[in-house]
């Protein structure tokens, strides 16, 4: 599996304030969607999300997310390697994801780029 790198994530009550920091730290803007009624922004390798506690809850168990070149790739060597698969793989505003628990107990996102035919 190509591991393309990884993206922090980050549950934040002020999403404005949030942003306007994590872009001068990055040195770059943030990308900003809606999923699920949480709100998203996305700057360089963080991904900032604020919404609902009762969505944040559920958003904090996942360590962070790994971009991958092919998710379906992804989810064939995880499940071999004995992870498994929580959900997915679906269709994202920026590609596909799958979520995945590791052997160890740590949820991570896989995610990538490739669009849903």
């Amino acid at each position: 599996m190509d591991i393309l790198g990884t993206t922090l994530r980050i549950c934040v009550e002020d999403l404005e304030a949030s942003v306007a920091f994590y872009e001068r730290l990055a040195g770059s803007k943030a990308l900003r969607f809606e999923r699920g009624g949480v709100s998203v922004a996305a700057v360089g390798c963080f991904l900032l999300m604020s919404g609902p506690e009762q969505e944040l809850e559920v958003l904090r168990k996942v360590t962070a997310t790994i971009a991958v070149k092919d998710v379906d790739e992804a989810r064939d060597i995880l499940a071999a390697s004995g992870a498994h698969i929580v959900a997915g793989p679906l269709p994202s505003p920026a590609g596909r994801n799958l979520i995945a628990m590791h052997p160890d107990g740590s949820v991570f996102e896989y995610a990538d780029r490739r669009a849903v035919v």
